[in-house]
């Protein structure tokens, strides 16, 4: 039910029809995130997903909020670091509205000083907020001391500085160079049918044009470093990891399993181990980072200063008792089950649907089925999981950033696997 179009102006347009349900959700996607901005225009790329919803020339911000909900539906929009995408999510009798509301703010928004000054405050307000989540602040502190110095090591929402030097110029400018045609892919699932909504962007996105800035970043380098900073809260927060694998790597489900094992559910290792066996942290869990030629793989815990110590040790000797003993057969089948039950269970809606044909479109520039997906998982073996657990679980590769009232001298001497 996967379909795919190229209109003449170089935009794409992905389809996943489901004819068994009433809503539809229409995702506009750009090739371009925090990974594209320079050091005085960091941040640009989140600002102008903000700019979008204030109002074009026929529309007041206003009238789009009340034009959604007069229709029950639901509009939103994310900034990551190598894409952006803004999303509608209708009955399909209401597509047409939603693919001309999101032309209309993506062609036509007038970025008015008075609205960027208006959402400069706006966005350093949300710096302050999440300044104020070390759980989430410290997993951006701990990649910019893993990728020092590159684009990937940076937030999303950029500096104090660099938002206050933002201006219209600015914003215009990154539009130009980066929200183009052959730059952008319309995704929709749900009860679509792929000819009328290609009619339909034709109609309302033919007239976009232009050619993207073309650059060729450079990978990210690792780092393994130690760092404390100190934060008045009641918790030490942790992250401790090391370097994982790009998105497009045929060892990807390789390391799905063994992160889904380590650190993915209330049966993992870590959890088991930390939470349920000893009490010492409410939240940990370990998760994947990938991009288009990079990746990690790390732990995050949440835990008393005075528990500090035993959690990375335990940490480390789960690490390193998995990489000593790999996997029984019996729970690489039981990981195989529980990551293909999350993937079936995470797409029964229309927004994830689309959010999925949409990202691989985006990202990889190919659409990959569930079936391909699940055979993938089914073959991995485990030898493969022993060779991905030789290369990544390697103690000097091994970086770890605490942020809250902790000590340097209270954290472990040596990050190292207890070999």
């Amino acid at each position: 039910m996967y379909r795919k179009s190229i209109l003449p102006n170089g935009m794409r347009v992905v389809t996943e029809t489901i004819p068994y349900v009433k809503s539809v959700t229409l995702g506009v996607w750009f090739g371009t995130g925090s990974r594209s901005e320079q050091e005085r225009n960091h941040g640009i790329s989140h600002f102008i997903e903000h700019l979008m919803f204030k109002g074009t020339q026929k529309r007041s911000a206003r009238d789009i909020a009340e034009t959604v909900d007069a229709v029950g539906g639901q509009l939103n929009a994310f900034t990551a670091k190598e894409y952006t995408c803004y999303y509608m999510k209708v009955i399909d009798s209401h597509l047409d509205l939603a693919v001309d509301i999101l032309s209309d703010m993506l062609l036509a928004s007038k970025f008015s000083e008075e609205d960027i000054e208006r959402e400069r405050q706006v966005v350093l307000e949300e710096v302050n907020m999440y300044e104020d989540s070390p759980d989430e602040l410290v997993h951006d502190l701990y990649v910019d001391a893993v990728w020092p110095g590159h684009t990937l090591g940076r937030n999303i929402l950029g500096s104090r500085e660099s938002i206050e030097g933002f201006d219209r110029e600015l914003v215009l400018d990154y539009c130009r160079r980066f929200y183009t045609a052959d730059n952008c892919v319309i995704a929709a699932a749900g009860n679509v049918d792929h000819d009328t909504l290609v009619a339909m962007i034709q109609r309302y996105f033919g007239q976009m044009n232009g050619l993207r800035e073309r650059f060729a970043p450079a990978a990210p380098v690792l780092h393994t470093v130690r760092k404390v900073q100190i934060k008045d809260t009641e918790q030490v927060h942790l992250c401790l990891g090391t370097g994982g694998v790009r998105q497009n790597a045929p060892e990807i489900y390789a390391v799905h399993i063994i992160n889904n094992f380590l650190g993915g559910g209330i049966s993992s290792r870590l959890f088991q181990s930390i939470r349920e066996d000893r009490g010492l942290a409410y939240s940990v869990y370990s998760y994947q980072s990938n991009y288009s030629d990079a990746g990690l793989l790390s732990v995050y815990a949440g835990t008393r200063p005075a528990n500090v110590e035993k959690v990375t040790e335990l940490i480390l000797e789960n690490m390193a008792d998995l990489k000593r003993s790999g996997l029984t057969p019996d729970e690489l089948t039981k990981a195989k089950e529980q990551l293909k039950g999350s993937l079936m269970l995470g797409l029964e809606s229309s927004s994830s649907r689309m959010s999925r044909v949409g990202k691989l479109e985006i990202t990889l520039g190919k659409y990959i089925t569930l079936d391909e997906v699940v055979a993938r998982i089914d073959q991995v073996s485990l030898t493969d999981i022993d060779a991905m657990l030789q290369r990544l679980f390697v103690s000097e590769m091994f970086s770890y950033v605490a942020l809250g009232p902790v000590q340097e001298g209270s954290l472990p001497p040596v990050i190292a696997l207890a070999e």
